[in-house]
């Protein structure tokens, strides 16, 4: 055995005996996001955070990647006493679920918390979608949440009434279809999970986070946001986390199969 085998299973045997829970984030592509900022509340609450990133999508947006991001967001889980683990995953690929879940379990032990923050977001309307868009948008948004909930089900093994199910959802369909409507979909998969996974105590909620701005928002958007929301603020990835904290916690435990607005009264 070499060293850095024995250090790797060193590492792996400290993780397995963490007494902390262990939280599943997907989307945690960029420093920025809202992804990181649920894992870093979750690091900060007491949790080991397990997360996934696509770079390629990122590359595909107009923000473009953020090179180095995976390691910065490791390193400040790390730096909150969480044991982490990075899986890069595309999750368009139907094998890609059950593929994460093992590289977690082998890393940091059973998940007690999955949270989806992952998506596939192209602007396009009724008339200028294509059906390659549109099939991926519901691969990604829609089939891969299902799948992940499936492995989170079928391999969930914490103490009933710890489970955690949170997915984050988006109102918005006009100009932004197969997002809008893969994203429909995906909150009746997560509320299915409230009563099919009631025996293993299990909650499963939706969030909807209204407009934040990651990088995304130019100015007439940004102008358009702060005019329909009453505390005339812009909504930030801390906001969010709060609230997945919340959920997660012993305290949320009675919040089941809700689709939550957490936007400030935003209303367009």
């Amino acid at each position: 055995m070499t060293i850095d085998s024995a250090q790797d299973d060193s590492e792996r045997d400290r993780a397995r005996a963490s007494t902390r829970p262990l939280a599943l984030v997907t989307g945690v592509g960029r420093t920025v996001g809202i992804g990181a900022g649920i894992a870093k509340r979750l690091a900060v609450s007491g949790w080991d955070v397990a997360f996934t990133y696509w770079t390629p999508y990122d590359e595909r947006m107009t923000w473009g990647s953020e090179p180095g991001a995976a390691g910065a967001i490791t390193d400040m889980l790390t730096e909150h006493g969480a044991a982490t683990t990075a899986v890069e995953a595309d999750l368009a690929d139907p094998d890609t679920p059950a593929r994460v879940f093992d590289e977690v379990e082998r890393a940091l032990g059973g998940v007690t918390a999955l949270v989806m923050c992952h998506c596939e977001s192209v602007d396009s309307g009724l008339l200028d979608t294509t059906v390659e868009s549109f099939d991926r948008h519901f691969a990604v948004n829609a089939r891969a949440a299902w799948l992940l909930i499936r492995e989170y089900g079928r391999r969930f093994a914490a103490v009933p009434g710890s489970g955690r199910i949170i997915s984050l959802t988006s109102d918005h369909t006009a100009g932004n279809l197969p997002y809008g409507a893969s994203k429909g979909a995906l909150d009746r998969i997560t509320l299915a999970a409230a009563r099919e996974f009631a025996h293993l105590g299990v909650t499963a909620n939706v969030i909807n986070p209204g407009p934040v701005d990651t990088g995304w928002m130019g100015d007439d958007i940004r102008k358009d946001v702060l005019d329909h929301t009453p505390l005339n603020r812009l909504g930030t990835p801390r906001d969010t986390a709060h609230l997945v904290d919340f959920l997660c916690s012993p305290q949320g435990q009675w919040i089941n199969g809700q689709l939550l607005m957490s936007n400030g009264g935003f209303a367009p």
